[in-house]
């Protein structure tokens, strides 16, 4: 293993605002030894955020233009740098390693990468969750949200959905993940949503199943009658994902679950409330918060602290007595409006130079 190559991509990887955190063993270089070779691990670490043509990469870091179009375009292939349209033609770009690099590598996903990743999960990935603002953000389903509540069309995952143009479904590679480690839970698999603002952007795509707006509602339906997590990544313009997570699995949610993160996902705008009148304190909602916000003295109790306003508990009340309200204003986080942004406030919280991987 060229442990020079791997550490320079480490290195990249960990000064972007999503950040890499290193380990002592050395876990991050064998996982990225895993995804690429010692040539496209060195190619990555001279890429940029900001998207650049192979003659524009030629001209900055040396090379041949037609030689670099053949390597970035296998690598591109096989999910480890961005692709997209550039100024002057097809450009290429780093891609953050979580979320990017490793959940593109859905249909790769073996034992070997699974065990991989885990360790380094283990050492270092919870270092990444502490930072803020946090890498996703819990909406609800709008239904769930009591009658005559304002709801931006950014903070409701139904409405979310109504605005996309595409909508597609993958395999959860969490709980994939989880299951060749011999650790599966019960939660769905087919319930991780890609969306996009283009019609047919997933028309041809050999991993997403494209689905029509309806079953892609349906698709959003069926994770919460599952008492999955509906959340997405932390701004306001330009969502391309909906994650159904859950405690057991979720990358995200598992640093509350297993490291003891409090705030590891940015809460909605809402808040839950009960009908005292409608309770019977059946306890079904408390076996179901994923985020150890409710209790039963007589009636549900809300812990509000706790609570992210995922309105999961919602669809499970037999007596129809949870509902959503939102927050006073003071209480609402604020929301980055583009996902630049999010970097920019993140790479500040990290005390990371953003100009230097742009």
């Amino acid at each position: 293993m060229d442990q020079n190559a791997y550490q320079r991509l480490a290195t990249r990887l960990d000064a972007l605002p999503d950040g890499f955190p290193p380990t002592q063993d050395g876990s991050e270089l064998r996982l990225l030894a895993k995804l690429f070779t010692p040539e496209e691990a060195d190619l990555a670490a001279q890429l940029r955020l900001t998207l650049e043509t192979p003659a524009q990469l030629a001209e900055r870091i040396g090379g041949d233009a037609k030689v670099l179009r053949k390597q970035l375009k296998a690598m591109a292939k096989r999910g480890l740098i961005a692709v997209g349209r550039a100024e002057e033609g097809l450009g290429y770009g780093l891609l953050p390693f979580v979320v990017g690099i490793y959940e593109m590598q859905n249909e790769t996903l073996d034992e070997e990468l699974a065990r991989l990743f885990e360790d380094y999960y283990q050492q270092a990935f919870t270092q990444a969750l502490e930072v803020q603002p946090q890498v996703h953000r819990v909406v609800p389903i709008g239904e769930t949200v009591q009658a005559g509540m304002e709801i931006r069309p950014f903070e409701s995952a139904s409405e979310i959905v109504n605005r996309s143009q595409s909508w597609g479904v993958i395999d959860c590679i969490c709980r994939k993940q989880k299951a060749l480690i011999g650790d599966p839970c019960d939660h769905p698999l087919d319930v991780c949503m890609v969306l996009s603002d283009y019609p047919g952007a997933f028309d041809g795509s050999h991993d997403v199943r494209v689905l029509t707006r309806e079953e892609a509602l349906a698709t959003l339906r069926r994770a919460a009658e599952a008492g999955l997590v509906h959340s997405v990544s932390n701004n306001r313009q330009g969502t391309w994902y909906i994650c159904n997570c859950c405690t057991c699995a979720c990358g995200i949610l598992r640093g509350m679950a297993e490291m003891g993160i409090a705030n590891v996902v940015a809460r909605s705008a809402f808040v839950n409330q009960v009908h005292e009148d409608l309770c019977t304190g059946c306890g079904v909602c408390v076996e179901l918060c994923q985020f150890g916000a409710l209790s039963v003295a007589g009636v549900a109790q809300v812990d509000s602290m706790r609570c992210v306003g995922c309105g999961v508990c919602t669809f499970a009340c037999p007596q129809g007595a949870l509902y959503l309200v939102r927050r006073p204003e003071e209480e609402i986080l604020s929301v980055p409006p583009t996902q630049m942004d999010w970097r920019i406030e993140r790479a500040a919280a990290r005390g990371l130079d953003l100009g230097e991987v742009l």
